[in-house]
This record gives structure tokens, sequence and C-alpha cells, in this order.
């Protein structure tokens, strides 16, 4: 049997099971493309995606982490991508979401449900 985690948002107080394979079971067609559901972390350069939902914290610091995520702009819908990354390592992350451009570790974009877009 797969194993699977809950995903859910305070925002928006639905949830979605992500399956072992990447699935996501109980989305709509219209919210979910063909193409699986990652973390924000995971999305290459410039690849437009659209949140999906944010992991649910397990504790005080995460939950203010989760907040934070939403005040920006990281909720369910919205268009984002990654636009630059650190140099030379691999934090920070320039991630675009919607209009504003903000900065983020790889582990609070590991927060961030995202699908990418369908290829045309």
């Amino acid at each position: 049997m797969a194993s699977m985690s809950i995903l859910q948002s305070s925002a928006s107080g639905s949830a979605a099971t992500v399956l072992a394979s990447g699935d996501v079971a109980g989305a709509t067609p219209s919210s979910v493309s063909a193409q699986a559901a990652i973390s924000l972390d995971k999305l290459a350069l410039n690849i437009p995606a659209h949140v999906l939902d944010l992991v649910s914290a397990s504790n005080v610091e995460e939950q203010e982490l989760m907040l934070r995520l939403m005040e920006i702009g990281f909720l369910p819908g919205e268009r984002v991508r990654i636009v630059a990354t650190g140099f030379p390592g691999p934090d920070p992350l320039a991630v675009r979401v919607g209009a504003a451009t903000f900065a983020l570790r790889r582990y609070e974009a590991s927060r961030v449900l995202v699908v990418p877009e369908a290829k045309p």
C-alpha cells in the first residue's frame, strides 16, 4: 500500500491527499493539471506553476511560517515561479508570486505545494 500524507491549508480549510506516486487524490481536474504536485523548492527555474496548498504545520514555529507565507501571497490558485537562485549556494530562491518577488530559503519553499503548468 502506498504511503500518504495529508496537506492542509489553514487559509482554505481544504485538504488534499498526496500519494507516494505524487498524484493528488480528491482534487478536481480544474485545480490540478495532469502533472504531479511538487514542493516549490523542487520547481525548475522559470517554470510557471500554481499554488495548490501549504503543508500543515506541526509546531508553533511552522504555524508562524505558514501564516507569513499566506500573508505574502502563497495562497491556493496563485501563480508562482522561481526567477533566480543564490550564488554560489542553493539559498535563497527568488520567487515571483503574483506581481511581487520574494526571497525564500529552500526550507520555506518546501512548505509550498505547487502544480507546474502544462506545456502547450
